[in-house]
């Protein structure tokens, strides 16, 4: 709803005064003449009442064109009709009498759009609707949506969102959001429509059912760039930091799940995230009852007093990967400041489950749901009260927007690992979601895969997260290595094959017990697999890691070079990859007898002769490196 409409409503009215007037005048006889002056006058009305209204733009834009249109041509027959009382005129024009009945649709047609225009920016009207228990109902098809019925239904709840009651703009906000679910085309009009700001204002504002359903919507409307882009205008960003602070938790789920698809469609809302600390946000839904608090300070009464620790609970026996890394660490980077140390025990105690939940600085909130707020956060007590449903699904949301943010962002896969992330997306790899079926090993996976590949090539990260000695890092090649050995070709495979591949360059001289189990999923196993093991092995045998050597025996011992052989032979799209690494393990350990027994050497001189192999400039460079190095070491005859 704007001011731009009044001046657009300017030349309207003033075209349906011109018309009435000449369809008025003494010189005009015929009863039509008197019917047009009527229909100009009402139309004229319905003008003035609609610039004293806050009209909806966007529909607004095309009523007033199909509005000019129409008086246009009710003041061309207006004129005519003016001009035609001279009886020599009458011989040499036109008579407009066939004219009529056409401008008086269009007239009519424009009188029923301003009616319609000025209904649905009626908040009375809206009110009067929600009395009546008569509000889901739409409230008629206006004129110009003929031709484009789901454009007026968008309209419709749009105007809704300005003008209803909470109930209602979170009922709007629910279709909104099934349309642009069900077809991209209705979430692009839906953004074009001005549907987004309404959204952003219902999100802050609303019940918890309105908040829920405008960030649900919210989520489906960034689809392309241009979409995303009007999101961040409108401070989509801020917002949704600020929802994650507050409860209920099935609104702050949603909100992470909108996050995920905003971030998912374009990158370019990754550095806006981080400025508004939502990353932190969403680590600390993955922390609350994955990992325990060992922050030194808790947050009291005063900002400036330091508070006592808690006592120590008895300790639990180290039997699972958790216990293991926090009894080897006094504490877990307590540099963050948003967490407090609370130690109380959690509602899933009762269970068997001796957990500790962190929390943040909580704001007491006013009575009913309170208008978020930018120091606002969610508490432990608001939590601890959620089912268990819907804190597993927080945590799953969390984990897949905090993949989604990671994707090629330095900065975002920093604060996750300062922030304690990754030892959650650990422990959470090992735990899963006890059964609730939301996925959220998968997407801690992913998450792992996406911050390890931003280490392969930043030196600095790679040596504050995944340092040897860090408690995280151990934690998570733990349970990295344990998901590879057992070798399921499930959806968490694939991503763990990848995150030790990126960080081959991490491990030490002492680590032998990586390549062993990648080098057994090159042993007749599905191609996808074969292809990211031959890959990530790759990475441990090439010049760029400094233990390549060591790496490389590591690989003939395990018997790669047996199976390599046959992948260039007859691993079809992956000869290739097969191939690169078979001339790595040659260059870097051609004296081993396994090699020379398994026909490396033969195997390259074949490679030579395939125009489809040395095409890629990645063969063609290692090839004569690799034959060289078995020539000086082997001879040909000694191939089987």
């Amino acid at each position: 709803m704007g001011e731009g409409t009044k001046t657009m409503l300017a030349k309207p009215i003033k075209l349906a005064d011109h018309v009435a007037k000449q369809a008025g005048s003494g010189q005009c006889f015929r009863p039509e003449c008197k019917e047009l002056r009527a229909r100009a006058e009402k139309l004229a009305a319905a003008l003035r009442q609609a610039a004293r209204a806050e009209l909806y733009e966007r529909p607004a834009e095309r009523i007033v064109a199909g509005t000019l249109q129409a008086l246009a041509k009710a003041d061309a027959m207006a004129a005519r009709c003016f001009e035609s009382h001279s009886r020599l005129r009458r011989f040499l024009t036109f008579n407009p009498v066939n004219g009529f009945p056409r401008t008086f649709a269009l007239l009519d047609t424009a009188l029923e759009d301003i009616a319609w225009l000025i209904r649905i920016s009626s908040p009375r009207a809206e009110a009067a609707d929600a009395e009546d228990g008569e509000d889901a109902d739409l409230r008629g098809l206006p004129n110009i949506a003929q031709n484009e019925p789901i454009l007026f239904i968008i309209w419709d709840h749009i105007a809704r969102l300005h003008t209803g009651s909470l109930a209602v703009r979170a009922d709007s906000a629910s279709t909104l959001a099934s349309l642009a679910r069900d077809n991209p085309h209705f979430a692009k009009l839906i953004v074009e429509e001005d549907g987004v700001a309404p959204l952003v204002r219902l999100l802050k504002e609303g019940t918890d059912d309105g908040q829920e359903a405008a960030a649900t919507a919210l989520g489906f409307l960034g689809r392309d760039e241009r979409s995303v882009e009007k999101l961040l205008h409108a401070g989509v960003c801020s917002v949704y930091a600020a929802a994650l602070k507050e409860p209920p938790m099935r609104v702050q789920a949603a909100v992470a799940e909108a996050i995920a698809s905003l971030a998912h469609h374009s990158q370019i809302c990754q550095d806006l995230f981080a400025q508004n600390n939502t990353v932190r946000h969403l680590v600390s839904h993955l922390v609350a009852g994955t990992i325990q608090e060992h922050s030194r300070y808790s947050v009291g009464g005063s900002s400036s007093t330091r508070s006592k620790p808690p006592s120590p609970a008895p300790p639990e026996p180290m039997t699972s990967l958790h216990s293991v890394v926090l009894a080897s660490t006094p504490s877990m980077l307590p540099g963050v400041s948003t967490y407090s140390a609370n130690d109380r025990p959690s509602s899933s105690q009762a269970a068997g489950n001796n957990q500790t939940t962190s929390t943040m600085t909580r704001v007491t909130p006013s009575p009913g749901r309170p208008q978020l707020s930018s120091n606002g956060s969610s508490g432990r007590g608001s939590r601890e009260t959620e089912d268990p449903a819907t804190r597993a699904l927080m945590k799953a949301t969390a984990a897949k927007a905090l993949w989604k943010l990671a994707r090629g962002h330095p900065g975002v896969c920093k604060s996750i690992t300062e922030s304690r992330g990754l030892l959650c997306f650990a422990r959470l790899l090992e735990t899963g979601d006890s059964g609730a079926g939301t996925h959220l090993r998968f997407y801690s996976a992913m998450a792992i895969m996406e911050i390890t590949r931003v280490a392969e090539h930043n030196l600095a990260l790679r040596q504050s997260a995944f340092k040897p000695s860090s408690p995280a890092a151990k934690a998570v090649v733990e349970q990295l290595l344990c998901i590879v050995r057992k070798g399921d070709y499930d959806e968490l495979l694939l991503p763990c094959i990848s995150s030790l591949g990126c960080l081959s360059r991490t491990f030490t001289a002492s680590e032998t017990r990586v390549i062993g189990p990648l080098v057994r999923l090159l042993d007749d196993r599905e191609p996808p697999v074969t292809k990211e093991a031959v890959v990530a092995l790759t990475k441990f045998a090439c010049k760029e890691n400094h233990l390549h050597e060591n790496h490389c025996r590591a690989i003939v011992d395990g018997g790669g070079a047996r199976h390599l052989v046959q992948l260039v032979y007859l691993g079809d799209q992956l000869q290739i990859e097969a191939l690169i690494l078979l001339c790595y393990v040659a260059m870097h350990f051609p004296e081993s007898e396994e090699v020379a027994q398994a026909g490396v050497l033969a195997v390259l001189l074949w490679a030579s002769k395939q125009v489809q192999l040395v095409q890629d400039l990645r063969v063609e460079a290692l090839l004569t490196g690799a034959k060289a190095q078995l020539d000086l070491f082997q001879s040909r005859g000694s191939t089987v």
